[in-house]
């Protein structure tokens, strides 16, 4: 055999040997192609579905979304009137608190002025009070006066009319007397002459008036019980004065005394006083008792 041959069998050789190493080679790699194929494929289905659902997500949201910036938009469109209206309510806050501020400035010199009208009508009140302080203290003590002067008088009329009696009797005595005398001297024919007395004796005695003899006489209008006040129905048109002090009677007797301390042209009023009991609207009233 020629060493041609020889090389001819040996590459003949080592070419089926690269051949079958090919063909196995192949045949391995066509398998491990098919399966990546077929995962390939399966991913591509997969990917198909997942994109077609992405699509369909991705519609549902821009249609979502669509309706969202609808709803938006309407809702931008209310809430500019809003913002519109608020504006609006918020010059009118404004034009209100301009005019509200300006009326706290008014009331505020108002009040100022009322202060200082308040604080003069408190000096006034405080010295008012001093004068009525003073005046009822005059008063108390006037009326305490009054009161002596009262019951000095009901005692020396007490005394006045135990005199009148005493006076009395003594008359009728001396008149028996008389009589027995002018009996005894009958008998004999003879008179006595009846003596004159020295000192007149009154039948009854007279009151000086309290105030003065002029004669003046009204009624009672009304009566303020609480404050012990009452109106009588003449004034200084009548010649009332202050001070005038008029006794109260009903049916010819004695309820109160009245010192005057107001008169007008028409009417007077004055403080009770001496009450015995209660006076009555209509109750006469005079000067003189």
């Amino acid at each position: 055999m020629s060493t041609l041959t020889k090389i001819l069998i040996v590459l003949l050789t080592i070419t089926s040997i690269f051949l079958c190493g090919i063909v196995v080679t192949y045949v391995g790699s066509a398998q491990n192609y098919k399966e990546q194929y077929e995962n390939r494929q399966s991913q591509i289905n997969s990917l198909k579905q997942s994109e077609a659902s992405k699509e369909k997500e991705l519609n549902d949201a821009v249609k979502k979304f669509q309706e969202r910036e609808t709803e938006l938009n309407e809702k931008i469109k209310s809430l500019e009137g809003e913002r519109i209206q608020l504006k609006t309510q918020l010059a009118d806050a404004e034009r209100g608190k301009n005019d509200a501020l300006q009326r706290v400035n008014n009331w505020a010199s108002i009040t100022e002025n009322f202060q200082k009208t308040y604080d003069e009508q408190g000096r006034m009140l405080k010295d008012s009070l001093a004068d009525v302080a003073k005046l009822n203290a005059e008063q108390d003590q006037n009326q305490r006066e009054l009161q002596e002067r009262a019951n000095a008088l009901l005692e020396k009329m007490g005394l006045i009319d135990q005199m009148e009696k005493e006076s009395r009797r003594l008359r009728e005595e001396n008149t028996a007397l008389q009589k027995k005398l002018d009996q005894f001297m009958q008998q004999y024919g003879k008179t006595f002459p009846t003596p004159a007395p020295v000192t007149q004796v009154p039948d009854k005695a007279q009151v000086a008036p309290a105030v003065t003899d002029i004669g003046l006489k009204g009624t009672i209008r009304e009566i303020n019980t609480e404050n012990s006040w009452a109106e009588i129905s003449i004034g200084s048109a009548n010649g009332v004065r202050e001070k005038m002090i008029f006794h109260v009677t009903r049916n010819d007797k004695f309820i109160c005394d009245i010192v005057i301390f107001k008169v007008d042209p028409d009417k007077a009023i004055g403080k009770l006083e001496l009450v015995q009991e209660p006076p009555k609207a209509g109750d006469i009233v005079s000067t003189n008792l």
